[in-house]
């Protein structure tokens, strides 16, 4: 329900909830793992905003709103009880994955994808289109040059496209080489948000102690936001190799 200057979402109006600091997050989180009931629930509203900002890449599954606020909150318990306190990394770092976890396992068990019989119909003409195109073209065609073969908006396309995609798991792995697997999650970069993951990883000093190398993947990785992928060839290496070195260098920054 949404009024003026103001969202409410399982009856909890939005635009007042609280954003608590890095170090009281730590604090009561180490109290709620203690067996503190209300220091748990103090992080729990403390975190509502995050759950909030995560949900709404889903916003154009056709689930209520207040549905999925639900399910991310659930997401959001399990990283309180499950976050290692003692590791150098911000409590969302660790929490965003596993509200999107708890919320795309929620779509896919429980079949809440439902797509409309038009919205397929366009998917599959777009994606005839698009094979046709290729060929005429012998690239990949642009979605406005499909959008303009079916006589269409390019956001009416789109939104048919992304609507016939399965959910994927960010920890289904999409390469593996010698034991050491590649995630979907590896592959995403995050340019554009605030909450970029990589800008969630404290670098102490001993980022100092690592080589040049390792400084350059961490840096092209978390503060620029690439993909393993991009950075692999930007420095002219495996993407394999970039995940062990990428791997190896937190574990050193957190000393393990």
């Amino acid at each position: 329900m949404q009024y003026k200057n103001k969202v409410e979402i399982c009856g909890i109006d939005t635009s007042s909830l609280k954003v608590l600091k890095e170090d009281k997050k730590l604090e009561l989180i180490k109290k709620a793992h203690n067996g503190d009931k209300d220091a748990r629930d103090e992080m729990i509203q403390g975190n509502l905003k995050l759950v909030l900002s995560v949900i709404q890449r889903f916003s154009n599954r056709g689930e209520p709103l207040d549905d999925l606020f639900q399910v991310g909150c659930m997401g959001l318990i399990k990283a309180i009880d499950n976050f290692n306190a003692d590791l150098q990394v911000r409590f969302s770092t660790y929490a965003v994955p596993m509200i999107i976890g708890e919320v795309r396992r929620y779509l896919r068990d429980n079949n809440f994808v439902r797509v409309s019989r038009s919205l397929r119909d366009t998917a599959y003409k777009a994606i005839q289109v698009r094979e046709k195109l290729s060929n005429e073209l012998n690239r990949e065609p642009r979605v406005e040059e499909i959008a303009k073969e079916l006589d269409m908006n390019k956001e009416d396309v789109v939104i048919a496209l992304e609507a016939i995609v399965e959910p994927v798991s960010l920890y289904e792995p999409v390469y593996n080489e010698g034991g050491d697997a590649i995630y979907v999650m590896d592959q995403i970069g995050d340019r554009n948000t605030p909450d970029s993951w990589m800008d969630e990883i404290m670098i102490k000093d001993s980022i100092k102690k690592l080589s040049q190398r390792e400084k350059n993947i961490l840096n092209l990785r978390f503060m620029l936001g690439k993909t393993q992928t991009e950075v692999a060839k930007e420095i002219g290496i495996s993407q394999a190799q970039v995940s062990r070195l990428e791997k190896s260098a937190l574990k050193r920054i957190k000393g393990q």
